[in-house]
């Protein structure tokens, strides 16, 4: 069908992709600045379809409680804390947010998507167990990881585990940190509730079917972008003064038909996810913890394994991975073409450069692309030695684009981290990388906010409202034990966390 011309919408603002970072954004803008005209643009039929969508992400509550690669072992047997605190301290900032709008009731009640998990951290070998031991060591001081237990000990760990120690060898030695404090965190169902909150206002308008294909600075000043609907194969026309990419892996694509000097020299490298799903509820029933162990020698920080309890849409589920693969697509609903669209002359060094260096992980990408189930049972039996293959199921998970950036000394270098860039006058934001990403999405939206929202961001008006959403604004939880206590005891409260009643219900299903 011929493409049709249809009526420009001009609009204050307009967010590109309905996932949980278009989603925050837009609400911290429309609490504080109300009279903010919004425009939402997304390919997909409805929001959180692609990476915010609960079966395509962890949905751990990234707050380095039981990651281990956000704590490296340095050359003198040190630990590295700086990234754990960080990433907790964010995580504990998302939290006010969600807390500020679920007890204001902006959104729906805390328990349709944040519940109480424990979050254990399990190792085996004598080297990954004084590994574990020192990474308690070094953390345990910190508020932020106040609570923080570790044991090596087979009864304590087989009251913590039961469904992973039983049947082990425990001829080797064996060793776990535990956080009550952790949470499960279903991504999808509060990016549809702040959408939902936002399309409550007259001047928030969000389009589905909307497949953005080019944008570019109009003589006045403006953004001006072009979409295709999918439904109707017309094409329309869209203005507006700010606009924040944050479409996952559809975002590097955008970001350099933008043409802003920022983006020179970006690529991205993309990734597959797979998860096992357990289909037996009488296995599912015996675990209630997300259990995160060390990657292999190697491997890359994506690999991280871990066997996860999740609730879905009110149901426990038991999921373990994750496993990648090689893919071209930058979306999980995208095109094998994406990677060499993505292609243009000031990334393709960077990009080249980058492969290069990281020969190994495509290796090893390709080494998972091509693992057979029994492959993957194999690895599930390190954390769940009595596995029955039969009751696992292969489901595919959303896809990944990490950053590939300029460099000085390398050329180009592959980062494992989510990345902002803003045009120089504050214009135009986009979101590239992945992990921790949605758990850190406020903080993350806080420094697009900072960048492209200076003088607002400094006036008092702004930060009296930030102070109220967010009580911890302008203040360290990191190096303020207190400011982090009174945090959590608030949000705890606001979001109904760590509750006795709410855990045995969730242990229940």
């Amino acid at each position: 069908m011929k493409e049709k011309d249809t009526v420009r919408t001009k609009s204050d603002v307009i967010l590109i992709g309905a996932g949980i970072m278009s989603a925050t954004l837009g609400v911290l803008l429309k609490e504080l600045a109300p009279h903010l005209t919004i425009t939402v643009l997304e390919r997909l039929d409805a929001a959180a379809r692609e990476s915010s969508n609960a079966w395509n992400n962890a949905g751990t509550g990234h707050s380095a409680f039981c990651e281990l690669n956000y704590t490296i072992e340095n050359e003198d047997g040190s630990i590295q804390t700086k990234k754990a605190l960080q990433i907790a301290e964010w995580f504990e900032i998302s939290k006010e947010f969600w807390g500020y709008l679920s007890g204001t009731k902006r959104i729906l009640d805390a328990d349709e998507f944040i519940h109480s998990i424990p979050h254990y951290s399990f190792v085996w070998g004598e080297e990954n167990v004084s590994f574990l031991k020192k990474r308690y060591e070094a953390l345990k001081k910190y508020e932020l990881f106040r609570g923080l237990i570790y044991t090596d000990d087979t009864k304590t760990l087989t009251e913590w585990l039961p469904l992973v120690m039983s049947g082990r060898d425990l001829s080797e030695p064996v060793a776990a940190t535990k956080m009550e404090l952790g949470t499960d965190v279903n991504f999808g169902t509060l990016t549809r509730a702040m959408f939902r909150y936002l399309e409550s206002f007259p001047d928030v308008h969000v389009h589905y079917f909307e497949d953005v294909k080019d944008l570019e600075r109009s003589e006045n000043g403006l953004w001006h972008l072009t979409s295709n609907n999918i439904q109707t194969h017309e094409k329309e026309h869209h203005e507006a003064k700010f606009v924040f990419i944050g479409a996952g892996g559809g975002s590097l694509p955008l970001l350099e038909k933008s043409d802003i000097p920022e983006a020179s020299g970006f690529g991205g490298f993309p990734v597959s996810g797979q998860w096992l799903r357990c289909r037996n509820r009488d296995v599912i029933k015996q675990h209630f913890a997300k259990v995160y162990g060390k990657a292999n020698v190697g491997s890359p920080p994506m690999s991280v394994p871990h066997l996860d309890t999740r609730i879905i849409e009110g149901k426990k589920e038991l999921l373990f991975g994750p496993f990648a693969g090689f893919t071209t697509k930058f979306l999980k609903r995208g095109s094998y073409l994406d990677l060499v669209k993505s292609l243009e002359f000031d990334n393709i060094f960077p990009m080249l450069s980058a492969g290069m260096h990281n020969l190994p992980l495509t290796k090893y990408l390709i080494g998972q692309a091509i693992q057979s189930h029994e492959d993957r049972i194999d690895a599930l039996r390190e954390y769940f030695p009595e596995v029955k293959s039969e009751d696992w199921e292969l489901v595919i998970a959303g896809q990944r684009v990490q950053v590939i950036k300029k460099d000085e000394e390398e050329g180009g270098v592959l980062e494992f981290g989510t990345e902002v860039v803003s045009a120089k006058d504050g214009s135009l934001a986009a979101l590239l990388g992945a992990s921790p990403g949605a758990s850190t999405s406020v903080s993350i939206m806080l420094e697009v906010l900072a960048d492209c929202f200076p003088k607002e961001m400094s006036s008092n008006e702004w930060k009296s409202k930030l102070k109220m959403m967010i009580p911890s604004f302008g203040e360290s939880m990191k190096d303020n034990p207190e400011v982090c206590l009174v945090s959590r005891r608030n949000t705890a409260e606001l979001l109904e966390l760590n509750q006795t009643e709410k855990t045995n219900v969730g242990s229940k299903r």
